[in-house]
């Protein structure tokens, strides 16, 4: 039902749209948040406490997809919200945005309740298909056309290369459904070798998702080059998606079968960890400084399921969670600085925003300090757990490497806050923090969300630990 009510409301936005002025847009806005938040009730009164099957067992309601279409749901309204101001400075405030973002969502929650392979990639290439025309939305520039077009291309191989790994695991266990790719996985007799070249395939489909190394190079350009209101919607909602493509395929489908992929996973982790916190340093535009940062936490939530334990998926969902909140809360300070219409897309825009907007500047503080993973913020209890699941499955030198590439990793989130604290604003940056009282409302209780969780964060952990054992 939450599908087809958001199928059917983002039809009635498109249309109503058609017939509104660019004066009365904000009417297609509160549109969107209304089919938004009658989705997220429909997602909430209509779960199961089981797992319940449907359409011939492609299709799965538990409560891992409610929690997760929870989330998606509040990742993109969040989104639509602190880009309403945004979107009307720039000129780009037009109804394809929301119909595009909804359009995405439906994909995602395609993804999330899917269960069987064909149905995550009908949910994948609509929540893709909609992502290419929102980063190229800005017509009129053509960074935005140039990152579009190379995630659509990347995009278009990785999405060839998972459904490649897909006929090899249909040829081995002659089924496309989680369940009894499960079953048939577990009797055993098989062909090995078919197995690992379809495995193999499949994680390049799902590291691309995720923006793991090597499969990263998309991530840097499509967060820099697409409008800020785009790369927090990108950065955020889509994560939610591959985290449910991780769970469904390797844990469910494959999870019999750890021992073949959980090498390959690591690898990939270790190297997401590495590139992501290195290259980091090195950068001077604060959105590419996210998009690595996001490569290096990519790594810690791969290392959840390295663990090969349910603590670790669990701790690697929680992370996911925690980091939606933290990416959202980042981004939408990048887009409130750029509220008085120039990009604040450098690091050197935050100087001296201490003095300028000392509140902002404490909300920005938290969301560094909580990246970093320093007590006690979410984002401390999220790496805790991973590394905590690392060592009680005995894998102690993956938890080291964790830990030493995220003390090298504090460097550029330090690095933020001491321009904001301990240096001075010069020309355009210097200008007073703008922004409606909506978005700054919202964006505070971002902030001081990722500090709430961080002081009591047994509840989103538990909630974490029902998902999964449904």
């Amino acid at each position: 039902m939450a599908e087809i009510f958001l199928a059917c409301g983002l039809c009635v936005v498109l249309v109503v749209d058609l017939f509104v002025s660019d004066r009365n847009r904000d009417l297609t806005f509160s549109l969107a948040l209304i089919v938004l938040i009658g989705t997220a009730w429909i997602s909430w009164t209509t779960g199961h406490a089981g797992q319940v099957l449907t359409f011939g067992g492609s299709f799965v309601s538990d409560p891992l997809a409610q929690l997760l279409k929870i989330f998606s749901i509040a990742a993109v309204f969040v989104s639509f919200l602190y880009s309403r101001d945004y979107l009307k400075q720039r000129n780009i405030f037009k109804g394809e945005y929301y119909v595009l973002g909804l359009f995405a969502l439906l994909g995602i929650m395609v993804m999330i309740s899917a269960y069987s392979m064909m149905t995550m990639y009908l949910g994948l290439e609509m929540m893709s298909l909609a992502l290419y025309a929102m980063i190229a939305f800005d017509r009129e520039s053509p960074v935005s056309g140039e990152a579009a077009m190379k995630y659509f291309i990347l995009g278009a191989i990785a999405s060839g290369t998972l459904l490649y790994g897909i006929s090899f695991i249909y040829g081995v266990t002659g089924s496309l459904q989680i369940g009894e790719i499960s079953a048939a996985l577990t009797a055993g007799a098989m062909n090995e070798t078919s197995l690992l070249i379809g495995l193999a395939f499949v994680l390049v489909g799902i590291a691309f998702k995720f923006g793991a190394v090597p499969f990263h190079m998309w991530l840097p350009d499509v967060y820099h080059g697409a409008p800020t209101s785009v790369t927090l919607f990108v950065g955020t909602a889509p994560k939610l998606a591959a985290i449910a493509l991780a769970v469904r395929i390797l844990v469910e489908a494959l999870g019999s079968v750890g021992h073949l992929w959980e090498p390959m996973l690591l690898v990939l982790a270790v190297l997401s960890l590495a590139v992501g916190n290195i290259v980091a340093i090195a950068q001077t535009n604060i959105k590419r400084m996210l998009a690595y940062s996001t490569i290096g936490h990519v790594g810690f939530i791969l290392l959840g399921f390295v663990a090969g334990s349910h603590a670790g998926v669990e701790a690697a969902l929680f992370y996911t969670i925690v980091y939606i909140l933290m990416a959202a809360g980042a981004f939408g300070m990048v887009i409130l600085m750029s509220s008085n219409g120039h990009d604040a897309d450098r690091l050197d825009d935050f100087r001296g925003l201490g003095r300028r907007s000392p509140w902002f500047a404490a909300m920005m503080l938290l969301l560094m300090v909580s990246m970093i993973g320093v007590p006690p913020l979410a984002g401390f209890y999220a790496k805790w757990w991973v590394l905590t699941a690392l060592v009680n499955s005995g894998h102690v030198w993956p938890a080291v490497v964790a830990v030493l590439f995220s003390v090298i990793g504090a460097f550029y989130y330090l690095r933020v806050i001491r321009l904001m604290y301990f240096d001075d604003a010069e020309g355009e940056a210097g200008a007073p923090v703008a922004g409606g009282w909506l978005m700054r409302t919202v964006l505070s209780a971002n902030a001081l969300g990722v500090l709430a969780l961080g002081i009591l964060p047994g509840g989103l952990l538990e909630m974490c630990a029902r998902a999964l054992s449904g």
